[in-house]
């Protein structure tokens, strides 16, 4: 395991929770190498872990992240190549792979909650909006960094952010580079509670990360793979999407298992999804 990253099984007796905590503090969680190129090997193997059900993101230290590590970011710039256009094609070819990473969240069959705290920059931004339910705490800032220093956005915030929150807001983030606070993400929509420390907000995220991971496995994975889906897509093609999606998917076992608990107020047990 990277020190990247502190992984922790049940955080707080949540069984079924693992909350992946970016663990470089004195650097203030910047996403280095080893950042971009395990994150999505973590997410897999959780994936493919039939005793997870859900996961918190949060950040150790005083901020959840300042974004890329600007010395990782320096390395990934091709240099030397003779042809401009090849030299072009590999930086291109850099972008499309931390794409991939940050997308990694967003193809991961299981629920995503975000607790931001401190700063969250720059990519810290990307990944976030790629992640399924966020929360914060209330000195928490949110800045897309890259106009700040030249650079597009390029690996998620301007094609995701804007199907969270109004795009106006979206584009006065993005081109002025100024801060967005907590009570303004709350406002917007961005975020979904605010709270005052880190450890309220952790105990509020591992809590309803632990309500999720009571519920059937299949249906929490359908249904984030159905929001997803309405998302990108007619809410006509929505609809005929969940059609077959159920059609395919529904798990009478699961129901039967779910109406017996509501019947008899106790908690249903649900198998895990198979790897």
């Amino acid at each position: 395991m990277s020190d990247s990253f502190r992984v922790t099984r049940d955080p707080q007796g949540a069984v079924g929770v693992v909350q992946i905590s970016l663990n470089r503090p004195d650097s203030r969680n910047a996403m280095d190498g080893a950042f971009w190129r395990r994150f999505p090997e973590l997410l897999h193997d959780l994936d493919n872990d039939s005793s997870v059900r859900a996961v918190v993101l949060s950040g150790e230290g005083p901020h959840f992240t300042s974004g890329i590590d600007l010395g990782f970011l320096q390395s990934i710039v091709p240099v030397g190549a003779s042809d401009p256009a090849r030299r072009q094609e590999k930086l291109r070819r850099a972008v499309k792979d931390l794409q991939d990473t940050v997308s990694a969240a967003e193809h991961c069959r299981l629920p995503i909650i975000a607790a931001i705290h401190g700063a969250c920059i720059g990519a810290g931004v990307d990944l976030i909006c790629a992640t399924d339910i966020r929360y914060a705490t209330s000195d928490a800032i949110f800045r897309i960094e890259e106009i700040n220093i030249g650079i597009v956005a390029d690996v998620g915030t301007l094609q995701r952010m804007p199907k969270i929150i109004a795009p106006g807001l979206v584009r006065e983030l993005a081109l002025t580079g100024r801060n967005m606070s907590a009570d303004e993400a709350l406002r917007a929509g961005f975020v979904t509670a605010v709270l005052p420390t880190r450890d309220e907000l952790l105990s509020h995220a591992i809590g309803v990360a632990k309500t999720i991971a009571d519920k059937s496995p299949l249906a929490v994975a359908g249904t984030k793979h159905v929001l997803n889906y309405a998302r990108d897509h007619s809410v006509a093609d929505g609809l005929d999407q969940v059609a077959t999606w159920n059609a395919g998917h529904l798990s009478m076992e699961d129901v039967m298992r779910g109406v017996t608990a509501f019947k008899t107020k106790q908690k249903p047990s649900f198998d895990g999804l198979l790897s």
